[in-house]
């Protein structure tokens, strides 16, 4: 089974499953055509977070982040949000695919080449696709930027209603012919190096030759019998596991699905944990102890600090991002958790060279204050939002999950994960509930609650929220996937009605 955020992917990632593909090859086809199909949230300038599981439970984690330039300005102010001055760190999405794939034939016995599995995303590029309603959304919030931007419309093409993207399709064709290495070493990569220099980034030839995907054992949480996994640091995925080991603690039986006081209870959870995320960095660089975020005795000393009549005021800013999250299940059981970022949405706006490639500008996550967990290092990975999830039950996959959405990705998969566990959703059910969205969002600069439908309003404010209400299904809440795998049953999966994005089974 495949879910993603666009019929298309899933549809690649289906047919490399029905011949005989591994879920990991499939996720890589899926992630090829995300990053034409969706060139708002991700594409092959972007990082990428891999949780996988076999059949017998064995877990890791590939973190395909992209680190800082080993030369690097002088800061005076604050890292831009967009620009060449964000151009700060490589792109390791296309490495990450690599590695997945030497993981895949090493362990799972695949034997697919990455030169059949970007077929399809190279269609697209070349002949077209229709862009999908949540491309036209941020195509009209940006309009006004966009049409600043130097070079980014000429990378786009558009006749008869279909996009096309040539100077990306050659460079995918350029990946499929010279093998995935290119990006780093080979003639792409040349390009890039001279595309940098042509906009001012600091980056060169090295930093991508330098690029590496990191493998490493996931993070792991039990909760009501399952066990969760979460990509390490410099991931959030300490902060999403953090927030389910809150609401352990908390008995729902005696709690209405939508109502005010349930929710109160996972947004303070996540109050919590959120207090503590400010101490992720890149751990080649920064102490961290991992167990400090989830020891038992901190959890239940951080649930019983909620008040089930007054909420605790929240001061912290809130960071932006755009992602798609897609997760793919094969015949045999094996799973595969992705994310996939160029983090905001078109990232940097910055088109690189001749590549028809857009740079992320996962750089602005750094800080330029001195001693700070996140301060920008030469080398160094920034603190990342990527943190897609896999549950184990009886020491087997069970649930492949993760949602678009930087800050609001651990809150939105607090009410999905209790939604499914708690309450025994199914996926549709689970990704259908209200949402909410802690502090500031595109179309609000106010640090509210941000609640998805109107109801429990006089409610809200007596627990002390700011609320404001949003409509439901609004895109601002982010698209979530669900697959779960149940034996004898086989699977059921989902993708958000928030978006286009659907599942097949086969």
């Amino acid at each position: 089974m495949v879910t993603s955020p666009h019929p298309l992917a899933s549809e690649a990632g289906a047919e490399v499953l029905r011949q005989g593909g591994t879920a990991i090859e499939a996720a890589v086809a899926i992630g090829a055509v995300l990053s034409v199909v969706m060139p708002h949230f991700c594409g092959i300038g972007g990082d990428a977070v891999w949780v996988l599981a076999d059949e017998k439970g064995e877990s890791r984690c590939l973190l395909g982040l992209g680190q800082a330039a080993r030369t690097l300005p002088d800061f005076s102010a604050p890292i831009p949000l967009r620009g060449p001055g964000v151009m700060l760190t490589s792109a390791s999405a296309v490495e990450s695919w690599k590695t997945a794939l030497d993981f895949s034939a090493r362990h799972w016995g695949g034997r697919q080449s990455p030169a059949s599995l970007l077929e399809a995303a190279i269609l697209y590029a070349e002949e077209g696709y229709e862009p999908a309603a949540s491309q036209r959304f941020w195509e009209d919030f940006r309009r006004e930027e966009l049409a600043r931007w130097p070079g980014f419309k000429e990378i786009f093409v558009e006749d008869n209603g279909l996009l096309r993207q040539p100077q990306l399709a050659a460079s995918l064709k350029t990946l499929a012919a010279e093998g995935l290495e290119s990006f780093y070493h080979g003639a792409l990569a040349a390009r890039l190096a001279k595309g940098f220099a042509e906009v001012g980034s600091p980056l060169t030839a090295s930093d991508l030759q330098n690029t590496k995907t990191r493998e490493a054992a996931p993070e792991r949480l039990d909760y009501r019998g399952l066990t969760l996994l979460a990509p390490p640091p410099p991931t959030q995925g300490l902060t999403t596991l953090a927030i389910m080991g809150i609401l352990s603690h908390f008995d729902f039986s005696a709690l209405p699905l939508e109502s005010a006081e349930r929710m109160h209870l996972l947004v303070e959870a996540v109050k919590q944990a959120f207090l503590d995320r400010l101490r992720i960095g890149d751990p080649d660089f920064t102490a961290l102890d991992a167990s400090f975020f989830l020891d038992p005795q901190r959890l239940a000393a951080k649930a019983k600090a909620i008040d089930p009549r007054q909420a605790l005021l929240w001061p912290q800013p809130f960071r932006h991002g755009e992602t798609v999250f897609f997760g793919v299940v094969d015949q045999q059981g094996r799973a595969a958790s992705v994310l996939q970022s160029t983090f905001f949405d078109w990232g940097s706006g910055v088109p690189v060279g001749d590549t028809g490639i857009l740079w992320h500008n996962r750089a602005a996550s750094f800080s330029v204050e001195a001693g700070h967990p996140n301060q920008i290092r030469p080398g160094k990975r920034p603190f990342f939002t990527l943190n897609p999830g896999i549950a184990l039950k009886q020491g087997r996959p069970h649930l492949v999950y993760g949602t678009q959405g930087a800050d609001g990705q651990p809150q939105t998969l607090s009410v999905v994960l209790n939604g499914l566990i708690d309450y025994g959703l199914t996926p549709e059910e689970a990704l259908a509930q209200p949402r909410f969205l802690l502090g500031r969002t595109f179309s609000d600069a106010r640090d509210s609650l941000k609640l998805e439908g109107e109801g429990h309003e006089s409610l809200w404010r007596a627990l002390g929220h700011d609320v404001t209400f949003l409509s439901r299904l609004s895109p601002i809440f982010g698209q979530a996937g669900v697959i779960r795998l149940r034996p004898g049953h086989g699977a059921e999966g989902a993708h958000d009605p928030r978006g286009e994005g659907i599942a097949l089974r086969l």
